[in-house]
């Protein structure tokens, strides 16, 4: 039987665990079971660099956090070796990372994950995985919000390249007259 002072850390830990585990936005579990340290020091200063945090975990303690925060349905996965990935800014961060890494290791597995309190499958995980970064996407949505704004910005450019607002405006009565002489030769016809 373990001591008191032993029982205490692991209450510790699943409580600290726990609270992770509510506070973040998504998580991923995986089995990282064969990967050598270097490869090991490269995926998780990879998950550092994109604020999410990495902890390799025994299967007992998550499995009672999991059960704190109503994530039970991840507990049937945690057998194995086990490391839990959390983000609490980026939903696709930890997914995108770790289904890449999956991808060139084969021991490396991931298991299972949650969004938002609630445990997902593994074809939303892949999803989410393949989705861009937070930069790339908010990038592409000011992209599209400045597109208009350029169009205009090169029309005015244009106005001012032929001379300015006198000169498009004397412009457009000379294109008008060309045009008046077709319209009247048609329209003779039909007042007869």
């Amino acid at each position: 039987m373990p001591s008191q002072k032993v029982l205490e850390q692991k209450k510790a830990v699943v409580a600290e665990l726990a609270e992770r585990l509510k506070n973040s936005i998504t998580g991923v579990v995986v089995c990282y079971e064969g990967i050598n340290t270097e490869d090991d020091t490269k995926l998780r200063k990879e998950l550092r660099e994109n604020d999410v945090k990495y902890t390799v975990v025994k299967n007992t303690l998550l499995s009672r956090a999991c059960d704190e925060v109503g994530l039970e349905d991840i507990k049937p996965v945690l057998e194995g070796t086990t490391a839990i990935a959390t983000s609490d800014s980026e939903y696709a961060a930890a997914a995108r990372i770790l289904c890449n890494y999956a991808k060139d290791h084969d021991n490396f597995k991931v298991k299972s994950g949650y969004l938002d309190g609630a445990v997902i499958d593994m074809d939303t995980i892949i999803s989410l995985s393949k989705l861009p970064s937070r930069d790339v996407l908010l990038a592409n949505v000011l992209g599209a919000f400045q597109a208009p704004i350029a169009s205009f910005a090169r029309a005015v450019q244009a106005i001012v390249d032929k001379g300015g607002v006198e000169a498009c405006a004397a412009e457009a009565p000379a294109a008008e007259t060309e045009e008046a002489p077709a319209a009247e030769t048609e329209e003779a016809p039909a007042a007869e």
